[in-house]
């Protein structure tokens, strides 16, 4: 880092807004060691049983992954298999339900009809009665009346 000797401040302008300033910074001295070396450091040589043993690492970090994808795609592939059997089994449910409620407003109307022709019947018969009656009295009112 620069000491203070190396550092020179001007003021350049002043104004309401704010101020400019130019630092400047001395130039490093000759015989000053910078922190980053100019040059990429060396690689050492790298033998055939390291480069193997890299190779062989990779192929099996690869086999890894790949195993993991495979693991991954089969449990997505179960987990639709389950949501499709559930929604199956919904589907099934839902369709007996309403073909259950279907029959029994069936039987009930059936029955409710059985009961009103029933009760119709029921009501022409005793409409019949009383017609048979009316007739029977005039019948006998009108040989009455004839002797």
């Amino acid at each position: 880092m620069a000491s203070a000797e190396d550092i020179q401040v001007k003021e350049l302008d002043k104004r309401a807004s704010g101020q400019a300033f130019e630092v400047i910074l001395a130039a490093p001295a000759p015989d000053a060691k910078g922190e980053f070396p100019l040059s990429p450091p060396k690689k050492k040589d790298v033998s055939l049983e390291e480069i193997q043993r890299k190779l062989e690492a990779a192929e099996e970090r690869r086999k890894n992954h790949e195993a993991e994808v495979l693991k991954h795609l089969a449990e997505k592939r179960e987990h639709e298999k389950e949501v499709l059997q559930k929604a199956m089994e919904e589907n099934n449910n839902f369709s007996k339900m309403a073909e259950e409620k279907l029959n029994q407003k069936m039987e009930a109307n059936k029955e409710n009809r059985t009961a009103i022709m029933a009760a119709m019947n029921e009501k022409f018969k005793e409409k019949d009665k009383k017609l048979e009656e009316v007739r029977k009295n005039k019948e006998t009112k009108e040989g009455t009346s004839e002797d």
